[in-house]
């Protein structure tokens, strides 16, 4: 809306010098939202042409752009024996604290790339709030939200997204959605 003011010089909300002042940062943040555009637009097209990023679109929780990014990281996940291996990459599998014997999980690694995490993590969130809207279509995130708190539900969803992810990518295949799954 300020933009629309400051570029508008009759519109008397805002003085003279102030406006005087602001055409200077008001041009900058047109400037770069034309660039993000720019951006947005050669990212979409990037995404059209790749098959594999396309099959990772349809995965709840991620979009264009983590279809993209994990794409544009990982050219051949192929390179990872497991799934886990993958997501450990990624940093976002439980810490091991083991000692006599006793295997203790800790919070999450957080040794990968840092981006891809966000990413999943992000668009983890997402699912939640659409978990809490439809709790029918998300019975097994609704049953981990009783027990769980809501930041450790997410990343148990990021986790399970970066092997759905990874095993898409190696076996070529499509994601079906899976019914009545409990974690």
């Amino acid at each position: 809306m300020l933009l629309a003011i400051v570029a508008d010089g009759s519109d008397a909300r805002l003085p003279k010098h102030a406006r005087a002042s602001l055409s200077a940062p008001v041009a900058q943040i047109a400037s770069c939202q034309g660039e993000i555009g720019a951006i947005d637009e050669r990212l979409l097209a990037q995404h059209r042409k790749c098959e594999d990023s396309k099959r990772l679109e349809t995965i709840p929780s991620i979009g264009v752009i983590g279809a993209t990014a994990i794409v544009a990281t990982v050219p051949d996940a192929s390179i990872f024996k497991t799934g886990r291996d993958f997501a450990a990459w990624i940093g976002i599998v439980p810490r091991e604290d083991s000692t006599g014997g006793k295997q203790r999980l800790g919070p999450i690694s957080k040794q990968g790339g840092q981006y891809l995490r966000r990413l999943l993590i992000v668009g983890a969130f997402a699912v939640l709030r659409q978990a809490r809207a439809h709790r029918e279509k998300y019975p097994w995130v609704t049953q981990l939200l009783a027990r769980k708190p809501a930041k450790i539900v997410a990343v148990t969803i990021a986790n399970k997204t970066a092997r759905i992810a990874w095993a898409l990518l190696t076996k070529k295949g499509n994601y079906r959605e899976q019914t009545n799954a409990v974690a």
